[in-house]
Formats: structure tokens, sequence, C-alpha cells
């Protein structure tokens, strides 16, 4: 089976709390006794695929070339997208649009209700990333290097959850949970995680999750606020959000998530602002 293939159906069988199988013979197949058969790749890369665009039968050693840069039905955009046109469509339609696009002769205040839009997300990245450098500023910053092991709960129906060792920040003890949200027949599956304090002690903080150093999931990275006392101890459950949502799938089917924590403590200062 293909490789996407092979890490859906072990995270499927994660999710299901069984054994892998083979879909065909049913014998137990796992990652560590499986193996890439590279005298098969390449006798498939030499078979004929078909592109998705066009239907085009080519090689499929050659087919990634083909929907990038050769098929004349792949999907484009306007080359006036940078101030505000939509349009998406075939390649073979490209030059028809472009030269009949109305953006270019749009009029400043015609064009202002687009560029809002872009300005706004572009907005939103400086902010993250501002936020961020400001918080690398605070006195106490913590930085954890996290592996969260699988477990299942005591449900009814278990769930898949996963769960830290204890580490040390701030002076305090703390553990990342993190649960599943989807099922064996769900197409995406998010993780949700949330940081949980071992003490009772009042402590207000800023934290944001991101990939470590010795993990390649690419993940957005998001700052989160918790302030914790005697009775609060668990912060709010937050997705971790990855760039590509079907990454997640290798996630599940890893042994142990490896994954970065910073938490930062506000200043009594900026409490009080």
């Amino acid at each position: 089976m293909c490789a996407s293939c092979f890490t859906h159906l072990l995270a499927d069988s994660r999710l299901k709390n069984e054994q892998s199988s083979c879909p065909n013979c049913r014998t137990e197949i796992n990652r560590n006794i499986c193996s890439r058969n590279l005298a098969v790749e390449k006798a498939i890369s030499e078979l004929p695929a078909e592109c998705p665009y066009c239907n085009h039968e080519l090689p499929r050693s050659h087919l990634k070339n083909h929907e990038e840069k050769e098929c004349l039905n792949r999907p484009v955009c306007c080359k006036f997208k940078r101030i505000g046109c939509l349009w998406e469509g075939p390649f073979h339609k490209l030059r028809d649009h472009e030269d009949k696009c109305d953006h270019p002769n749009m009029t400043g205040l015609q064009l202002m209700e687009s560029l809002e839009v872009i300005d706004r997300n572009h907005k939103d990245e400086q902010d993250l990333f501002q936020n961020i450098l400001n918080l690398l500023s605070f006195e106490k910053i913590a930085i954890n290097d996290l592996q969260l092991k699988p477990y299942r709960s005591d449900d009814f129906i278990p769930q898949l959850c996963y769960e830290s060792s204890r580490f040390n920040a701030l002076g305090q003890q703390w553990v990342v949970k993190a649960t599943v949200v989807g099922n064996e027949k769900s197409v995406q599956r998010v993780l949700t995680y949330q940081l949980v304090q071992k003490g009772k002690v009042n402590l207000n903080v800023k934290f944001l999750m991101l990939r470590s150093p010795f993990s390649d999931l690419l993940i957005k990275p998001e700052v989160h606020q918790q302030e914790f006392t005697s009775d609060l101890q668990e912060s709010s459950h937050h997705d971790l959000v990855l760039l590509d949502p079907m990454e997640c799938n290798r996630m599940l089917d890893a042994n142990t998530i490896k994954l970065r924590m910073i938490i930062f403590q506000i200043p009594s200062s900026e409490n009080e602002k």
C-alpha cells in the first residue's frame, strides 16, 4: 500500500485500540516490521497514472511535474490576486481572464474593500509575531520539550488520550494532557490539549505549543492565556493547529508525540493593565 494509506491505517487502529492488520490478508503489520519495497516503487512509478485535472494518462513518475507545470487544466489564481481578485480557474482560461480582469482598472476606492481583507490577514500575522516577540522580553520564561504518550480513558467508550510526564517550569510542576477529536471514521482529526498545574499556586501565564526540535510537524503557533488558582488548575482545551490537517494521522501513528511548550509568567505590572 502507499505511504499515506499505511499511515492512515495505523492511525485508525490506534483510535480503535486494535492491532493494525493488512486489509487484504489480515496479517499483523506495524511500522517496525514493514519496510519500503523499492522494487515495487520503481515499477509503479513507470505505470500509467491519471491526472486528476485533465484525466490524461502518463507515467506516474512524470505526474507531479505535469500537475504543477504542464496540465492545461491545473488550478491557478489570477496574477492580480495581490490587489483583491478572487478568481481561480483552469490554466487554459487564465490569459482570457487576466485580459478582462476588472481589478487593474478599478479606482482606489473600489480596491479599498478587497485590500482591507488582505490587510486584515496580514495584520493578524504581524500581531501574532509581535505578541510572541513581546513575550520573549518577560523575565520568567520556561521552555520544555515534551513527549506525550498515549493511553485509554476510563469512559464507557474508551477514548484515545495523551499525557506528558511531569515537568518543572516557573517553580511549579505541570503536565500536558491531550485528546483526539474524531474517530476512525473521521476524514480529519484534531488533537486538542490543555496545560495542567500540579500545585495550588496562583499564577497567571501565557503559553504556546511549537514543534519539537526532534519532530518535523508543521504547527501554526497560537498564544493562550490562563490564570491558575487553587480552585482552577487546568487550562481550557486548545486545538493543536497543523498547517497540513492530514498530518494528524502521522502524529497519531507515532508511539509518542514530540512537542515544545513555552510558558511565560505574566508580570504583576502586566496584570494591572
